[in-house]
């Protein structure tokens, strides 16, 4: 069946898409490698903010204490901290700050996470844990200025309701955490945005009713709220990596949903939700990360999320994430758009579609998206349905339209198409193909990144009572985006392609002049 693209737009496209992106823990953004990846991600998507864990973890050393005459003291020290948002900012991008994790010389105990070892104890003294918090704010705005850190949204801790993150996963502790941090911050700034309680996916409906009666009982400030999603059941280790069973696609948007859903008819209903972690799975080292299945799976995500939050944030940009150690080779799973070394992956090419879209939504699908900008250029993304079983792959979807282009009649449109498959765009394959090197020289490194480029191809389609009829076959796992211009033809009144090897033109019975 062709579909009919609408004449006028519906409305305007959302970019809660690329309002965050996910990184690793705060300290790796010292390394050149992360840089690199960060601007080539910054030209060519271009998020607003970025978040990750361990902005007071040990890692970073912001909590330095010290005994001088017998009495403890504390130094606050920033010297990390500076040079990894001066590099931030110099790449368009800001921080989404997350307060965590607790430095060891202030932990209540010595229950860690991660190989990095982030600690997830209280506190053992509330007044310096706010101290740290005021101190480390009040540098903020001093260094960037009132006005810049207001529009830096400022998260309370990571998942408290998992033992993992939050030692016991102790509500009440939390609570109690959330009231004291939200203090600090107003206590610096009223107008700051503050907010939480970033949950783990799996969470019991009353988690989330519990600490909104909390807030509004105790009229703690609140600005947003929070939550994480994943869609993969638990993880079936083998060394150096798991396999995990997928969900439908669909339970991510139903996760996005729940917030708004758990909180209706409370003082929180109308907050706004941000996403601050999602992606298919919660393991940095499984392969489904890295394959253009992958980049299907998510697209009809990426392209309706926003009309359920304020943001949803891709868990992460790049493979640089030492969660479960440092990464024994190039292609491990991880959760990155990036390898190390700017390999892109399939996913990456989504988000890459996704930032060359119009503003203006014409038509929305379960298998496409199609936008027009204030050009008049029309982009069309299509994906191939993904079956999560695994048992009957599809190949060979087609999607049909009748696209409006508002070019004269009889006139004909450009079309450029670019995609990425099993086949094409898909440098996870190459690798494979290679046999999966750990270490990739040089020139297969090279054969890398051009294997990681998407498939391009172009056409002219003629244009009937001002529509384009298009009819895209799709490959299996196919992600494609095609960019369609009005074609004003200039091409000069001599010009004789059958003459172009100087033969004689078809069109001049007398020969040539």
């Amino acid at each position: 069946m062709r579909i009919v693209v609408p004449d006028h737009p519906s409305g305007r496209l959302s970019d809660a898409w690329r309002f965050c992106v996910g990184t690793g823990r705060f300290d790796l953004a010292l390394r050149r490698d992360y840089q690199e990846s960060l601007a080539l991600v910054q030209r060519e998507i271009g998020f607003r903010h970025i978040r990750g864990h361990g902005l007071l973890s040990d890692g970073v050393g912001v909590h330095r204490p010290y005994e001088y005459q017998g009495v403890r003291h504390i130094r606050h020290s920033f010297t990390y901290v500076d040079q990894v948002i001066d590099a931030y900012l110099e790449l368009g991008i800001r921080p989404f700050v997350e307060l965590g994790f607790m430095p060891s010389g202030l932990a209540s105990g010595d229950q860690t996470v991660f190989w990095w070892q982030g600690n997830v104890t209280p506190p053992r003294d509330w007044k310096e844990w706010a101290d740290l918090v005021r101190a480390t704010i009040r540098h903020l705005i001093d260094r960037y200025g009132l006005d810049q850190v207001r529009g830096w949204p400022i998260e309370v801790w990571n998942e408290p309701n998992l033992k993992d993150f939050w030692a016991g996963a102790d509500q009440e502790a939390y609570h109690r955490l959330y009231e004291v941090t939200t203090a600090a911050v107003k206590d610096v700034d009223a107008s700051l945005q503050v907010g939480g309680p970033s949950l783990a996916p799996g969470y019991e409906a009353e988690w989330l009713e519990r600490f909104a009666d909390f807030v509004t009982a105790r009229s703690v400030p609140i600005d947003f709220i929070s939550r994480h999603a994943y869609t993969t059941g638990p993880a079936q280790h083998v060394p150096f990596g798991v396999h995990q069973t997928l969900a439908p696609a669909s339970s991510l948007l139903e996760q996005f949903a729940a917030p708004r859903r758990q909180l209706h008819g409370s003082p929180l209903a109308e907050l706004p939700v941000h996403i601050t972690e999602f992606n298919s799975s919660y393991r940095p080292d499984n392969p489904i990360h890295d394959t253009a299945l992958h980049a299907a799976y998510l697209a009809p995500v990426v392209a309706a999320g926003g009309d359920l939050v304020d943001s949803f944030s891709y868990w992460t940009f790049s493979d640089m994430f030492e969660e479960v150690g440092i990464p024994t080779s190039l292609f491990h799973g991880g959760f990155g758009l990036l390898t190390h070394r700017q390999i892109k992956k399939p996913t990456y090419h989504l988000y890459a579609f996704m930032a060359r879209m119009g503003e203006l939504v014409l038509s929305r699908g379960q298998d496409h998206l199609v936008t027009r900008d204030a050009d008049g250029r029309v982009t069309v993304l299509a994906w191939a349905p993904v079956d999560v079983t695994g048992r009957s792959p599809v190949d060979g979807h087609t999607v049909r339209l009748s696209i409006p282009v508002g070019t004269a009649e009889n006139s004909s449109v450009y079309v450029q198409r670019s995609s990425v498959s099993e086949e094409a765009g898909n440098a996870w394959t190459a690798w494979c193909e290679m046999g999966r090197p750990l270490s990739p020289s040089g020139r297969q490194l090279e054969a890398l990144r051009e294997a990681a480029e998407p498939a391009r191809s172009h056409r002219s389609l003629p244009v009937v009572q001002g529509r384009v009829e298009c009819d895209i076959t799709l490959a299996r796992h196919e992600v494609t985006l095609l960019e369609l211009t009005g074609v004003t033809d200039e091409t000069p009144p001599w010009w004789d392609d059958s003459r172009l090897l100087g033969l004689e033109s078809r069109n001049d019975a007398g020969g040539p002049a």
